[in-house]
């Protein structure tokens, strides 16, 4: 995955409360048109619809829609698709759930992150394509991607993405100060203080509080602090994984360990090209975003599995996306046949893999050229080895909150005031945790913690 600009908090507020506001009426009937039923046609339904062709509107913002479109009307050319950029992240959310609530306005096809698809399936926005055959598919994909778009038997999009996570480290760094690649976090907090004592102006990683990241790390510790049933849900941030993450994590950040730069700005792509960021902790779409933000530090990164706990194999996803159709569309199983090529054809694939993306799709993390990959900015690794490895051991069980993106805008004012303080995260977590019950009982879900 190319790396998506930061949503406005604001706007994210705004998406979510639209989203809460129409969740427990999303679940008593449908919502913004169209039967709350699956299509019971098959696949033939499908293959019907492409053959006889329609229009099509495509709500993406990835860099790489308009060309897979493109070769999707060239392959199927009875067929027209209007590719619109109707924002990233929050700012497509917003505008999708204000034509849920209008009843007209959305896509046919739209493009949600997988912490985002909760939010959506809750108020009955998207169409089941269960009874299109995708069933069918599933071992196309990662669980975890496929567990990502699903919910029981009903299937609400497919996998385009992913970002299982990885350690990426400046070798060069590491060598310099003699420090042995960590394989477990106990390791890595020793490599922190190592690296920051023999030379102050180092840091072990950059980290000053992204609710993503940090999901993504309680995730990969064995957490599952957010059970969904319906709108029954469970917040727990105090649990076993939580506290581990915290815990660990806290060594660095009260001893002001990681370095106090915001991630995505200029000043941390010159700390990652010069040395003065040694590792991250993150997704599987990265390698593009070093080789494009921190030209100088070519020759220098190598990619590891995430240390862990235990030192057995876990990683998280951190990152990633899919496809689905909304319920508003008026040629439903057309839009089903163009998200099918999209995310599970080889052509699209390909292009998207061209474009820098890291694919959710088993067969393209088991081919022989994906994993013989050499990328001279990684010393010639076999980055798509580790990384593909990654994929496989990402632990199972992970839900999101029916909330999660107001859950993130609130995350800076709550737990990222205990990085702000250099002081507990356990104790920002806990007002996480406060937070997010009084939002969710006050919108209408039965909140336990």
């Amino acid at each position: 995955m190319t790396h998506r600009s930061h949503a406005r908090r604001y706007a994210a507020i705004a998406a979510m409360g639209a989203v809460a506001a129409l969740a427990l009426a999303g679940c008593s009937g449908s919502s913004g048109g169209g039967s709350s039923d699956a299509p019971q046609d098959g696949f033939g339904a499908v293959e019907s619809a492409l053959e006889k062709g329609g229009e099509l509107t495509y709500w993406s913002w990835t860099p790489q829609a308009e060309e897979q479109a493109a070769a999707f009307e060239k392959a199927y050319p009875n067929v027209k698709v209007d590719v619109v950029n109707a924002g990233t992240g929050n700012d497509e959310y917003t505008k999708l759930q204000n034509a849920i609530k209008a009843g007209s306005g959305a896509p046919d096809v739209v493009q949600i992150e997988y912490y985002a698809f909760p939010q959506f399936t809750l108020t009955d926005s998207l169409l089941d394509l269960s009874g299109y055959g995708f069933g069918d598919f599933e071992g196309d994909y990662t669980a975890s991607t496929w567990g990502s778009v699903t919910s029981g038997d009903a299937i609400y999009g497919l996998p385009q993405d992913s970002g299982p996570m990885a350690l990426f480290y400046n070798k060069a760094v590491f060598d310099q100060f003699g420090i042995a690649v960590p394989t477990t976090w106990d390791e890595y907090v020793a490599a922190a203080q190592t690296l920051h004592a023999a030379d102050p102006s180092k840091y072990i990683t950059a980290d000053m509080g992204d609710a993503g990241f940090t999901t993504s790390m309680i995730w990969q510790a064995g957490g599952q602090p957010f059970q969904t049933d319906g709108t029954d849900v469970k917040i727990d941030l105090q649990d076993e994984g939580s506290k581990k993450w915290a815990d660990t994590w806290n060594t660095l950040v009260e001893n002001q360990l990681v370095a106090p730069i915001s991630a995505w700005s200029d000043e941390w792509f010159q700390a990652l090209g010069n040395g003065t960021i040694a590792t991250l902790a993150t997704g599987a779409w990265m390698p593009g975003n070093l080789e494009s933000g921190a030209p100088d530090g070519a020759g220098n990164w190598r990619v590891a599995p995430m240390p862990t706990y235990d030192g057995k194999a876990a990683s998280a996803e951190n990152g990633g996306g899919g496809q689905a159709v909304t319920k508003q569309s008026k040629n439903a199983a057309l839009a089903a046949g163009f998200l099918w090529w999209l995310n599970n054809s080889d052509d699209s694939i390909s292009i998207f893999l061209e474009s820098g993306g890291f694919p959710s799709t088993t067969k393209q993390l088991g081919s022989d050229e994906f994993l013989a990959a050499e990328p001279e900015y990684f010393g010639g690794q076999k980055i798509n080895e580790v990384l593909a490895a990654a994929a496989d051991s990402v632990v199972p069980g992970w839900q999101y909150l029916p909330f999660q993106v107001y859950g993130n805008s609130i995350f800076g004012d709550t737990v990222g005031q205990s990085y702000e303080n250099h002081s507990d995260l356990n104790e920002g977590l806990v007002t996480w945790q406060d937070a997010l019950v009084e939002y969710g009982d006050a919108q209408g879900f039965t909140v336990d913690k």
